[in-house]
């Protein structure tokens, strides 16, 4: 109780704005955590079963290629390009129009929060020196109100109760920051991935080029 006691009163001193940014900083660790259980979820790191069945279906073996393919985000595009391809209604400018779309909302739903977190590791540092700036200008005030009895040492409690919004604000922004180019990097690799496989699926063979030869 102590601790949360001390936790209070530092953002007490602080101000609206500390409190503010202290609610960011809840916001932001929600929002890494679950970024980081959704793209777990949905196998951003997993790739050895769209190789396998990128394998297989390279080979020749559109069964056996279908059947390695696993839920994870690469396997899906695997599996919406060998059926589109292997699909004798749809042309090739259509099945490969049918894969990009689904490439297109896989790679949406892997940014999704990115937003948020871009915004925070903006408007964190700004709110830190808005509290700044104010604590400032409060601390001045009560220095003029004082006149010649003014305390040196409560300008300098007032000073440095101002800055706290400044560390505070930084010290949100920073792993935002860190966050959003980590995942963004996560999303980028996953977009060549995806890339890759569906170049695979038309260009490399398949079934339809082994039944052709």
């Amino acid at each position: 109780m102590t601790g949360l006691g001390a936790l209070v009163a530092a953002l007490d001193r602080g101000g609206v704005v500390l409190w503010v940014i202290a609610g960011l900083s809840v916001v932001t660790t929600a929002l890494i955590l679950w970024k980081l259980w959704r793209l777990a979820l949905a196998g951003a790191w997993s790739h050895w079963r769209a190789e396998a069945a990128l394998a297989a279906w390279v080979a020749g073996d559109a069964v056996a290629a279908r059947a390695r393919l696993g839920g994870d985000v690469r396997s899906r595009l695997a599996g919406v390009a060998m059926a589109a391809r292997a699909d004798p209604a749809l042309s090739d400018p259509a099945a490969r129009e049918e894969t990009l779309r689904v490439a297109r909302g896989l790679l949406a739903q892997t940014r999704v929060g990115l937003r948020p977190l871009e915004l925070v590791s903006t408007i964190a540092p700004l709110l830190g020196l808005l509290g700044t700036v104010l604590g400032m200008i409060a601390a001045f005030q009560a220095l003029q109100t004082a006149g010649a009895q003014a305390d040196p040492a409560l300008l300098a409690g007032g000073i440095w109760e101002a800055l706290l919004t400044t560390a505070a604000g930084m010290g949100v922004a920073i792993p935002a920051g860190v966050a959003l180019v980590w995942f963004e990097s996560v999303a980028d690799r996953l977009q060549d991935d995806l890339e890759d496989i569906a170049t695979r699926v038309f260009l490399r063979g398949g079934p339809m080029a082994a039944e052709a030869a």
